[in-house]
């Protein structure tokens, strides 16, 4: 009776791990634009040595591919990528595959590392300079969703300066600034890296200018109608979070907006992703817990800003646009 239970608990984890092959199987074929390669249908041979990669390993994860219904196979040995709706688009600025990305080169191993975190009682280190570029990335999609709820604040509103605190790679107000030419948009980022690309990228624009900068050290020359700050608070001690609000605060005009895009921590009713999330930034040193909906409330209360209210941006992700607004009555 004792080793059947043992089979059938082996049984049950196995089972349960197999979604785990659709999202590994996807980030391969994202990393290395695999589906594209298998888009009209051609041996595995014929790809291997287009692309210089292993045979074997690719034919392993063609087989894998058919299985779960990522590849279709065709006659004479040729196989074909499925149903590309289902599938990260190949890279580009705006495909899913980033988060895919994001999530098998940090979020998992930073997980499973928790054992021995747990043991020596110790905790990851974030590196920016490593990670930057696909966490930047990742915004910039989670922005992209979150755009049509930013861009409602400029409608009707020409002439309007706007500071986008953690510009990323600039896609964001690049698209803003191209919707409302007659608006000023600035953006600061920490990463010398990133900065360089979203000036690249905002580059052709006169509305746009980007720098390379804290925001701790950054020293507005004038107050702002609107402030964009996306995926930044995680980065911010606990303690230094009401100071921060108080700062954008000070950095608003009578009337102006301040719009934050983060993720939110639930409690232990919350979607399972949502934990494990919490839980991966709680593994870093130099990363910061998730706020709750009640702090964010607090942190605006005491600098004096209108809570304005919360909307979805990826449910299943926790990530909600928060917005405020500066009222002189409350000055």
């Amino acid at each position: 009776m004792i080793d059947v239970m043992k089979m059938f608990t082996a049984r049950m984890w196995m089972k349960r791990n197999v979604p785990f092959l659709y999202s590994w199987h996807a980030y391969v074929g994202y990393e290395l634009d695999l589906f594209k390669a298998f888009e009209r249908g051609v041996t595995v041979a014929d790809v291997a040595d287009a692309y210089q990669i292993d045979e074997v390993l690719l034919n392993q994860w063609t087989n894998v591919g058919v299985s779960i219904g990522h590849l279709k196979p065709m006659s004479r040995e040729r196989y074909k990528t499925g149903a590309m709706w289902k599938l990260p688009r190949p890279k580009d600025q705006s495909s899913s595959g980033v988060i895919l990305k994001e999530m098998m080169e940090l979020h998992i191993p930073s997980l499973l590392a928790y054992p021995d975190m747990m043991r020596n009682k110790t905790r990851n280190h974030f590196d920016s300079d490593k990670h930057a570029d696909t966490v930047a990335q990742t915004s910039r999609l989670l922005e992209v969703i979150a755009l049509p709820k930013i861009a409602k604040l400029l409608k009707g509103n020409d002439k309007q300066l706007v500071l986008d605190i953690g510009c990323g790679e600039g896609g964001y107000i690049k698209r803003l600034a191209e919707r409302f030419p007659e608006s000023q948009f600035e953006g600061i980022e920490v990463s010398e890296s990133v900065a360089k690309t979203a000036e690249k990228l905002t580059d052709s624009l006169e509305n746009v200018s980007i720098e390379h900068s804290d925001l701790w050290d950054y020293e507005p020359q004038q107050a702002y109608d609107l402030i964009l700050m996306n995926n930044i608070i995680h980065y911010i001690p606990p303690e230094k979070r009401q100071e921060l609000f108080e700062k954008l605060g000070q950095w608003l005009s009578d009337d102006g907006i301040l719009s934050v895009v983060t993720p939110i921590s639930g409690g232990q009713d919350s979607p399972p992703f949502v934990a494990a999330f919490n839980s991966f930034f709680h593994s870093f040193e130099n990363l910061h817990p998730l706020p709750q909906k009640e702090q964010l409330e607090q942190w605006g209360e005491g600098a004096n800003l209108e809570f304005l209210g919360i909307q979805t941006v990826i449910r299943e992700g926790s990530w909600y646009v928060v917005q405020y607004k500066k009222s002189s009555s409350m000055n």
